[in-house]
């Protein structure tokens, strides 16, 4: 995988690199799976407003600078980028080394007939570019097997995904592992300019930065929010960085203090609680065979697995039988709950009606995996079944307890809990965190959805 140097802005490595360079590290060992996205201003605050586009723009492999925006960002902190990697831009001479190379090129995304357009396009100017597909990009989340299939079965070595940020980067970052694509891109409006649908800036435009003004004349309704608006905001929000960077201070800390927070309440809690926990690994060592403790994988932090640790609960093989039990599921949504789970120990439902089996997971908070206040950690499994707005309960640490513990732990719908984390994560402050806390201590006596 190519080496690029790298400039930091907004906590994001971004590539600062010639446009040659940057196109022939892209496409070099096309056995490697790499996939790359664009940054923009507009991505900029999206990237800070939306948990499931941070998700997936920390699962890119390369990150490139994209206009005007991006410049100015970096000469705020007397940083500078070798070449503005303008996607628009990039796209010739990536199809031109492609055709070089001899490597195939799907076109998905954008209106039906779009990508047909942009491909033939592709061809005039890369002569004996290898066309392996094109497909529009309107579909179901049922019709993404069938897409993702197409495009295997296309044998195409790079693909470009035209659905618009933040949809085209989920898309590819939730579906990466499934694409057997050397190069997977998220490349925007691309196809709408070299199809024709969308004519773009004049030259004198683009060589002063301003191609935003040209869009902005064009589509004056659309756009206004994103650059009149948006502008201000990435702006305000470049110079805010670079005065934090300045001052020694870090760029972004969502939660002041919050880790402290973590670290002096589990610390606590281990040490009062150590009596308990002995005797609850002796109770579950007597009882039934098998290991004191559970381990298992669960999603982090920005889609980072982690092991997570609990009392076990349940017999040994209760993995194996989970699938023949989803049917009798209590909860609503993708994430399964039984009251009457027929794998769990007698030991377990005492345990689990007084959430005792969550406290090993005090160890978790103290390796910065989890935090004591924050969503349900997801099992991998759920994940995968996510729809694209579910990603943005991955943007902050989870929890042993947040604001669906408090409010009813299973009796809460995966669509309500999803809403409450959410919220939890726009709104997240120490006030809140103590508060949950306090509020944890009722609902383990109350025992309420607690199963």
């Amino acid at each position: 995988m190519a080496a690029f140097k790298t400039v930091s802005l907004f906590g994001l490595p971004i590539v600062s690199a010639s446009q040659h360079a940057a196109v022939t590290g892209l496409l070099e060992a096309p056995q490697e799976k790499r996939t790359a996205a664009f940054l923009n201003a507009h991505c900029m605050n999206t990237h800070k407003d939306d948990a499931s586009y941070r998700w997936a723009v920390s699962k890119a492999d390369y990150l490139l600078p994209d206009g005007s925006g991006m410049k100015l960002a970096a000469r705020l902190q007397k940083k500078s980028f070798e070449a503005n990697l303008n996607g628009t831009d990039l796209f010739v001479p990536l199809c031109q080394e492609a055709a070089r190379l001899g490597r195939s090129i799907f076109f998905f995304g954008s209106q039906d007939g779009v990508a047909d357009a942009a491909a033939n396009r592709a061809c005039e100017l890369a002569p004996g570019l290898k066309i392996a597909g094109t497909r529009h990009g309107f579909f179901a989340k049922d019709d993404e097997a069938d897409i993702i299939d197409a495009i295997n079965r296309s044998g195409a070595d790079i693909v470009l995904v035209a659905l618009g940020v933040p949809l085209q980067d989920v898309w590819i970052a939730r579906n990466r592992h499934k694409l057997n694509a050397g190069l997977v891109m998220g490349v925007g409006a691309q196809f709408d300019f070299f199809s024709g649908r969308v004519t773009r800036a004049p030259v004198i435009f683009r060589k002063a930065g301003c191609e935003w003004v040209w869009r902005l004349m064009m589509e004056p309704r659309r756009m206004a929010k994103r650059y009149l608006v948006g502008n201000f905001r990435f702006v305000f929000n470049a110079w805010r960085e670079a005065r934090a960077v300045r001052a020694g201070a870090p760029a972004a800390t969502p939660v002041r203090g919050k880790r402290l927070l973590d670290i002096a309440v589990a610390s606590s809690a281990l040490l009062m609680l150590s009596p308990l926990m002995a005797s609850t690994a002796l109770a579950v060592a007597a009882t039934s065979r098998g290991p004191v403790f559970f381990r298992q994988t669960r999603i982090g932090e920005n889609g980072k697995p982690f092991t997570m640790l609990k009392f076990r609960s349940m017999y040994r093989d209760a993995e194996a039988r989970r699938a023949a039990l989803l049917e009798t599921s209590d909860r609503e949504g993708i994430c399964f709950k039984s009251r009457t789970d027929p794998r769990i120990t007698p030991v377990g439902r005492i345990m689990r009606r007084l959430s005792i089996d969550e406290l090993p997971q005090i160890i978790n908070v103290l390796k910065g995996d989890m935090s004591i206040v924050g969503p349900r950690p997801a099992l991998p499994q759920e994940v995968a079944a996510y729809a694209p707005e579910a990603m943005s309960r991955l943007g902050a640490k989870p929890g042993i307890t947040g604001l669906w513990q408090v409010s009813g732990r299973a009796e809460i719908g995966f669509d309500r809990m999803l809403e409450m984390d959410n919220a939890y994560i726009r709104s997240r402050s120490i006030v809140l965190d103590l508060t949950i806390i306090a509020l944890t201590a009722r609902a383990v006596f109350s025992g309420r959805g607690a199963y």
